[in-house]
């Protein structure tokens, strides 16, 4: 496992030869060792269409690309940062985000619509997320960021999860999501996101929510 908490902002990662890892641009507080840190525009292992997906949706900060021997601290604007382990699933997460993921991970890009639809295409709307978002891939670990915290909710196929969109952070496994209004029309007008729109999540994962809904 390249990653280990030291605190609830900040995690320490492992840098071994012939192993990379990726992470946000200025994430990097500390490091010790022979440790270099690359721009990285391809996106980590999803190539060039990785790439296209980050600039369609206004993301084209390069990801940087971490590779040595040595130790690495990561941090980002005081944020929350939770560890998330992955063992062949895949992990769908808003790319700013993102901190510091392993370069076993296989990053893509999704079309929000693909999962949830015309309603997938507004939640992105409504949230003031952009209507893409990043998937990792595979066995490894992924640092995320959020505010005030992060939980892990179960989603069972008994029991689906309905979470307020700008407190969503990622969610993992056979999920699908679906936007749903839990008021009228006549009743939303003038309000944010709010109680006003829910994400419901069902399917068989889970979903990673953050105390607050201040956006990153």
């Amino acid at each position: 496992m390249a990653f280990r908490e030291i605190n609830g902002k900040m995690v320490e990662a492992t840098v071994v030869p012939g192993q990379r890892l990726f992470s946000q641009r200025g994430a990097m507080l500390a490091y010790k060792g022979e440790v270099s840190f690359t721009p990285n525009m391809a996106g980590g292992q999803g190539g060039v269409m990785s790439m296209i997906g980050r600039r369609v949706a206004n993301e084209d900060t390069p990801l940087m690309s971490v590779e040595g021997s040595g130790t690495v601290l990561f941090g980002h604007g005081g944020h929350h940062v939770q560890v998330i382990r992955l063992s062949g699933d895949t992990l769908y997460v808003e790319a700013d985000r993102l901190l510091a993921f392993e370069g076993t991970l296989q990053q893509g890009t999704m079309f929000l619509g693909s999962q949830g639809g015309v309603m997938g295409m507004v939640r992105g709307q409504v949230s003031g997320q952009g209507l893409f978002t990043t998937t990792l891939k595979g066995h490894g670990a992924v640092a995320v960021m959020a505010h005030g915290g992060v939980i892990e909710i179960p989603i069972s196929p008994q029991r689906p999860v309905h979470v307020d969109p700008q407190a969503y952070v990622a969610h993992h496994g056979d999920v699908r999501n679906k936007l749903s209004t839990a008021l009228g029309w006549r009743d939303m007008v003038g309000r944010g996101s709010g109680e006003a729109f829910q994400l419901e999540l069902s399917g068989s994962g889970a979903v990673y929510v953050q105390a607050s809904e201040e956006k990153l």
